[in-house]
């Protein structure tokens, strides 16, 4: 479904992405883990075409993304932002029927709303909560009303950023569940970007360890505890001595 050749990408002098090879299976979750300021969060953003790299071919589908109609493009996407991003000033259903209000996406009012508490029920949120503004919601609701935002427009690709950021271990637990089910019910293709371990184990099909702009290991996350990767083993196990260096 997604395929990275050769990606590069630098701002200025800060050389961000080196090379990048990597292959995201239609239907497969990928997650790709590394520290902070590795190149997680460019990576996802070169995809979807909201930074242009400076070299390599990034296909989505087999086409060149850079060469598609940019609307039916970003319309096959749905996104979980890390920090929610929930529009402060509109009522949860309008933020969750966001896409279905605006565009080539565009519905009538009243089955963007239907659609939308169809969605909120899907990641466990009750129609009451539908009409309530983000501020009235706790950390772990607005990362659900996040969720449902992200699959209201049935998209086959789903990328996640950071999702369990900031939440209790017991909400973490509870939104990795939900992703998992819910990326398995709609056959969607899924990208996760994040540094929380239990996610990594709960959601991810193969894993992507991005190191200093190159993809160190790639393999099943089943492999990933026996890598033979000493970045990825640093990594994994949180410990401060390896070949990645800790900024003190």
């Amino acid at each position: 479904m997604i395929e990275m050749k050769n990606v590069s990408k630098a701002f200025g002098p800060k050389q961000v992405l080196r090379g990048i090879d990597l292959t995201v299976g239609t239907g497969e979750s990928m997650v790709i883990i590394g520290g902070s300021g590795t190149g997680k969060s460019v990576t996802i953003k070169c995809i979807l075409g909201i930074i242009r790299p400076d070299s390599g071919q990034i296909l989505l589908d087999g086409k060149d993304v850079t060469k598609e109609d940019r609307d039916a493009f970003l319309a096959r996407f749905g996104m979980l932002f890390q920090g929610g991003a929930l529009f402060d000033s509109l009522p949860v259903w309008q933020n969750v029927a966001f896409r279905l209000l605006r565009g080539s996406l565009k519905k009538p009012k009243p089955e963007a709303r239907e659609i939308a508490i169809e969605k909120l029920r899907r990641v466990g949120l009750a129609p009451d909560v539908a009409d309530l503004f983000p501020a009235e919601l706790s950390g772990g609701m607005q990362k659900r009303v996040g969720l449902a935002r992200a699959i209201a427009a049935e998209p086959g690709i789903i990328f996640f950023d950071e999702p369990t950021t900031g939440l209790d271990p017991i909400m973490a637990g509870v939104i990795n569940d939900l992703i998992r089910e819910i990326v398995t019910e709609m056959g969607a293709t899924a990208v996760t970007i994040t540094h929380d371990m239990s996610s990594v184990r709960a959601i991810a099909d193969h894993v992507a360890m991005l190191h200093a702009g190159k993809i160190r290991w790639t393999g099943p996350v089943s492999e990933m505890d026996n890598s033979g990767d000493p970045y990825v083993d640093q990594f994994i196990h949180g410990r401060a001595e390896g070949p990645i260096e800790a900024v003190r």
